[in-house]
């Protein structure tokens, strides 16, 4: 698998100035929870699912492009029932280091305004409105580039996230604290396990703590139950995969995590206040 956030180097030994990265690989080859010293820019071309930036802890969509400044951990879990006709997702990142901001408008003192703008981001971002489809063509043009055509898209790139007309805060800086810490171990654990039966005491063993503890603690930190937590994280994963599968209630509903038909029916009726089956029938409306 590829390393999306270590610095790029030529035959030569010499440094890239950026790191463009396209990979088109099977859901579970992705990343994990990760944070780097370089700024990232993500577009999600063909996937969806659940991702963390972050505390912010949110579904994603194909289409998405997600700018993250240095040093926020971040980890986009694709739903694996989401692929394209080859059973993959795929994604464009790049990633560049402040120093090659600087650079920029030291070089180009006309840039320096825009470049400016950019520096001033801490919280990471989503785009959307006309920016979104320009930042879109920008990155889709860019696999076929050679490196000095993509030196320049990226400048391009630079100056519409530098103003954009949308776009919204998807993720914040953290205070690296214990709490924090395994609030995110949390969420890594429900990400990759939700399909399979947990347990209070797996979950309190896998941040180290006993199951009375964890329960308050999860409880004071998220204002929701553990279970009620994972309840919520379950239908909205069948939710996905009523709207973008063929699957057989049944089917989504063993593979949501849950253990019986009648209970997932009860659940997601109370939570979503409709049935499975009328949500499925919603998306040929």
């Amino acid at each position: 698998m590829k390393d999306n956030i270590k610095y790029c180097h030529n035959p030569r030994g010499l440094e890239r100035s950026f790191l463009f990265d396209h990979v088109h690989i099977t859901w579970d080859e992705q990343i994990t929870l990760h944070q780097q010293k370089t700024w990232e820019i993500s577009f999600v071309i063909y996937g969806k699912g659940m991702r963390v930036i972050g505390e912010n802890f949110e579904p994603f969509e194909s289409g998405e492009i997600i700018l993250i400044p240095p040093d926020i951990p971040h980890y986009w879990a694709f739903d694996n029932s989401v692929y394209d006709e080859q059973g993959k997702i795929e994604n464009i990142t790049i990633t560049f280091h402040t120093e090659l901001l600087i650079n920029i408008k030291n070089t180009f003192p006309e840039l320096e305004q825009l470049i400016n703008s950019v520096l001033d981001y801490k919280n990471a971002l989503s785009f959307g409105g006309d920016t979104l489809l320009k930042l879109r063509e920008l990155f889709l043009r860019m696999k076929n580039e050679s490196e000095l055509e993509r030196i320049l898209s990226l400048i391009g790139i630079l100056r519409h996230i530098s103003s954009p007309e949308i776009s919204k805060t998807v993720g914040c800086p953290i205070i690296e604290d214990r709490n924090t810490k395994k609030l995110q171990k949390i969420y890594m654990y429900v990400m990759v396990h939700f399909q399979q039966h947990i347990t209070l005491e797996q979950i309190a063993n896998h941040v180290n703590m006993e199951r009375a503890s964890f329960c308050i603690f999860f409880k004071k930190i998220t204002g929701k139950s553990f279970f009620n937590f994972l309840l919520d994280y379950r239908i909205n994963a069948s939710c996905d995969m009523l709207q973008s599968t063929n699957k057989t209630i049944s089917e989504i509903c063993y593979a949501s995590g849950f253990r019986d038909v009648p209970y997932f029916n009860r659940v997601f009726k109370k939570i979503k206040n409709t049935t499975p089956g009328e949500f499925q029938r919603t998306r040929n409306t």
